[in-house]
């Protein structure tokens, strides 16, 4: 950061004092990872100046097929972006058994978006998981352009088990007959069963669309069920567990590959960010390595034993604990007194420790004051920890909800925090660079 050093002191230190935060604290947010300097890099680079918008083939009317090496692109000079856009592809196809895929959406959002226009109509009806139990904006919320624009059935949860009731969400699918059903989730702990879902779709004649953003480092590493082969359509982000830079991705069967390549440009953005597909590409090459299964299994670990450790601690965990990477804190209603997710988390981030407020299933407080925390293991895990931190951390997630309102207390496990970061070193030589 030599260069901001000198030209935007402001803007160094911004970046400097976040840099800081980053290595300072446990970052238990389940959507946020560490990347490696590799990635950082491609990210950083020259790859930023170049207009590309197109692609680096297209389809041929004759034989409506892909060809490569065909001039895709609306700009000159993309014979080199081509190659990186191509190593992206290509990587991600081998990673996940894909037919097609495009890594141009700039976001999970836009990916989703772009999915859907490909398979059905504004105002049609989707059937998707309900935002308080787990879902996301983009599968159905009415100040998203997909509560906007579509017809939004929801299925939830069963109340007893706090898992999904596929013979319910069946019944529902039945009564309403929707064109499209969509599953994955952004704060469900529990394993997605799609060979069920893609039954449900079928027998509705409905199409199938899965947004596995959270999972796809899991289903890569083989440690979750691929949604590859049932979906009509797969969306995703490229951080989260699969570890690579924010942005999006969509992998589908040949069939859609035109209208989802279309509807992705020119139909919802422009020019591709160049930068971060090299940084994609890099990212991929890391997850087809084999360490890159070690640590998805350890991600998982991690999120067990610190489950268990939370449970041991006294807390209520939403579905009793976690298949994945993630777990959902029910911290109780107003009533039975102690904080809310929002309190929960501000204090949790003046002790050193970064979550996010969450609603649960059947929530009686507003989404922006909340109930629960949800908490994820891919960030601490990237910095090396394993199940003996984990029992440390549920132990100072206790303390900080038994002495939430005492800034003295929360100090010090701060500092505790702290020390314990330092024994699992996180960007070491950019820190000593910008000593």
């Amino acid at each position: 950061m030599n260069h901001i050093k000198r030209q935007d002191p402001d803007l160094y230190q911004a970046m400097l004092n976040e840099l800081t935060r980053q290595t300072a604290n446990l970052e238990l947010i389940a959507s946020e990872n560490f990347v490696s300097k590799a990635v950082l890099e491609a990210a950083g680079s020259v790859l930023t100046n170049k207009y590309a918008e197109g692609y680096p083939y297209r389809w041929s009317k004759k034989t409506d097929q892909i060809n490569y090496n065909l001039y895709g692109r609306y700009y000159g000079g993309c014979e080199f972006i081509d190659d990186v856009e191509e190593l992206a592809i290509e990587r991600a196809k081998k990673i996940f058994g894909a037919e097609h895929v495009n890594v141009q959406p700039h976001s999970g959002s836009q990916a989703n978006m772009a999915a859907y226009f490909s398979l059905i109509k504004p105002g049609d009806t989707i059937l998707s998981l309900e935002l308080s139990h787990g879902g996301h904006l983009t599968h159905g919320h009415p100040l998203s352009f997909s509560g906007y624009l579509f017809n939004i059935v929801p299925y939830g949860v069963n109340k007893d088990i706090e898992q999904f009731d596929y013979d319910e969400i069946r019944k529902i699918a039945l009564d309403v007959k929707p064109q499209m059903i969509l599953t994955g989730a952004s704060a469900y702990p529990r394993a997605i069963d799609f060979a069920r879902f893609r039954k449900i779709a079928d027998e509705v004649k409905a199409k199938l669309v899965v947004d596995m953003a959270h999972i796809a480092g899991l289903v890569a590493a083989g440690l979750h069920d691929t949604p590859v082969p049932y979906a009509d359509i797969v969306t995703t982000t490229t951080h989260k567990t699969l570890r690579g830079p924010r942005g999006g991705m969509i992998l589908c069967k040949n069939d859609y590959a035109k209208d989802v390549d279309r509807w992705v440009f020119p139909g919802t953005q422009g020019g591709p960010l160049m930068h971060i597909i090299a940084a994609k590409a890099a990212a991929f090459n890391e997850a087809l390595q084999p360490e890159f299964k070690d640590y998805q299994n350890q991600v998982i670990l991690n999120a067990k034993a610190l489950a268990k450790a939370l449970n041991d601690q006294g807390f209520n965990l939403v579905s009793g604990g976690t298949d994945n990477h993630l777990m959902l804190v029910n911290l109780g209603t107003e009533e039975e007194g102690g904080p809310s997710g929002k309190k929960m988390e501000e204090s949790l981030d003046l002790a050193g420790i970064t979550a996010n407020k969450n609603t649960v299933p059947f929530d009686t407080r507003k989404p922006f004051v909340a109930s629960g925390i949800r908490l994820g293991t891919p960030a601490i895990t990237t910095r090396g920890m394993k199940e003996p931190e984990m029992i440390k951390i549920a132990a100072l997630i206790r303390e900080v909800r038994d002495n939430y309102d005492n800034e003295d207390k929360l100090a010090q496990i701060k500092s505790m925090v702290q020390n314990l970061c330092k024994e699992f070193p996180l960007y070491a030589d950019l820190l000593a660079e910008n000593k």
